[in-house]
């Protein structure tokens, strides 16, 4: 999924009706249209994750809030049991508290790639380490047609010096509306790790968007992860003295 929230992260400051433009464009400025679509100036949202295995499933409840690229929050409100859990991210810094064991860590980048609260989302996916615009080099390589909407269909490979968790990339992007409807994820040597589908588009506050979000990962037959966003709030004021070590702890 790489870019889709985002998460959270999820993960994208332009308006729906601002954002088409006639003009020819790079893969880069369509890449980064489609994020800041999907983040805006700031970020309010509530969802759920369904983490889906072949002898059980189980849901995640999240409130997340997120400011540019560089400040984000995500609190755990259910189940009971992973209740006050929380992350945070200021730049390149992330941060989890435990509440069971009152505990605060630092989490560092060989932490990235693995997997988020059991799904199959990583946490570079939730907190985006990584940045999808400056990370990687851009490239147009076709069109497609998904759900009978017509996508560029754009690779993006990591810069030499970029730390990132996979590849390559692969998206597929609406020509007339910027959303993302599909992502594979690649590793090093090709192969294809997983596969991100956007779907169920509708409003959100100002701006129509993805609401569904499915991961596949291509190794675990039965395994998937579903995230639903409940509610998003755009552009409302968030300082960034909100996005602190202390205020992670407090959470409710």
């Amino acid at each position: 999924m790489k870019f889709f929230f985002p998460v959270f992260l999820i993960v994208s400051h332009l308006i729906i009706g601002n954002i088409q433009d006639s003009t020819a464009q790079t893969a880069r400025e369509i890449v980064e249209i489609m994020d800041q679509k999907m983040r805006g100036e700031s970020m309010i949202v509530e969802m759920e994750m369904e983490i889906i295995r072949p002898r059980f499933s189980r849901t995640i409840g999240i409130k997340s809030w997120s400011k540019g690229q560089d400040f984000s929050m995500i609190l755990i409100t259910a189940p009971a049991r992973d209740r006050g859990t929380s992350f945070l991210k200021r730049q390149r810094e992330i941060w989890n508290w435990v509440p069971n064991i009152e505990r605060t860590i630092k989490l560092p980048p060989s932490m990235m790639a693995q997997s988020w609260m059991g799904s199959d989302f990583t946490n570079d996916d939730l907190v985006r380490e990584s940045s999808i615009i400056n990370d990687y080099v851009h490239s147009i390589i076709g069109s497609e047609v998904i759900d009978g909407m017509e996508c560029y269909k754009i690779e993006m490979i990591p810069k030499p010096d970029a730390a990132v968790v996979f590849g390559k990339i692969l998206v597929w992007i609406t020509k007339d509306s910027y959303l993302q409807l599909r992502g594979e994820n690649y590793d090093e040597y090709g192969a294809l790790v997983s596969t991100v589908i956007g779907s169920n588009i509708k409003k959100m506050d100002d701006r129509e968007i993805p609401t569904v979000l499915e991961m596949i990962p291509s190794d675990k037959p039965g395994n998937k992860t579903i995230l639903r966003y409940l509610n998003i709030e755009f552009d409302r004021p968030i300082e960034e003295a909100f996005f602190s070590v202390q205020r992670m702890k407090d959470l409710r």
